[in-house]
């Protein structure tokens, strides 16, 4: 829906703050984020930490470019995360052998090691959202799809 269409509904849209669909968003990614801090502190992890080694436990090896474009963040943002990963001990970063310009990522024993650690997360997370499985898969999916489509209205 391009900003001259507007919604088939003929419901006037919200103007007051709780009637944002932003805002819903915003609090709740809050609320998340408070939640993920308290569950990650015990493994050291920032928020951003967590999710670079989730993309590592599922594909070790990656390079940064691929790494950023499965997290939504750019270079700039990922590099600085990437070395604190690294000086922690959680994972190495080396040139490609065919192409220098590539960094690849790679776990250490220790980032394999938290894995374990850190399997508890997601099951912690379900149970503090007081929603049932399919509540969220149906929300997940629904996020998804919103992400997609606010992706391709900045592309124009």
């Amino acid at each position: 829906m391009s900003k001259d269409t507007k919604p088939a509904s003929t419901v006037e849209p919200p103007r007051t703050l709780d009637g944002q669909l932003c805002f819903a968003l915003y609090s709740a990614n809050l609320a998340m984020g408070k939640l993920y801090r308290q569950l990650l502190a015990k493994l050291d992890l920032t928020y951003p930490q967590y999710l670079v080694m989730l993309v590592l436990w599922e594909r070790d090896g990656i390079t940064v470019s691929d790494l950023g474009e499965r997290l939504f963040l750019d270079s700039a943002t990922l590099t600085p995360l990437l070395k604190r990963l690294q000086t922690a001990g959680l994972v190495e970063r080396t040139r490609g052998k065919d192409d220098e310009r590539q960094v690849i990522v790679t776990l250490t024993a220790q980032g394999v090691a938290l894995r374990e650690k850190a399997s508890d997360v997601p099951v912690d997370v379900f149970c503090a959202t007081g929603c049932e499985v399919d509540q969220l898969v149906d929300l997940k999916g629904g996020l998804e799809t919103l992400r997609a489509g606010l992706i391709e209205n900045n592309r124009r």
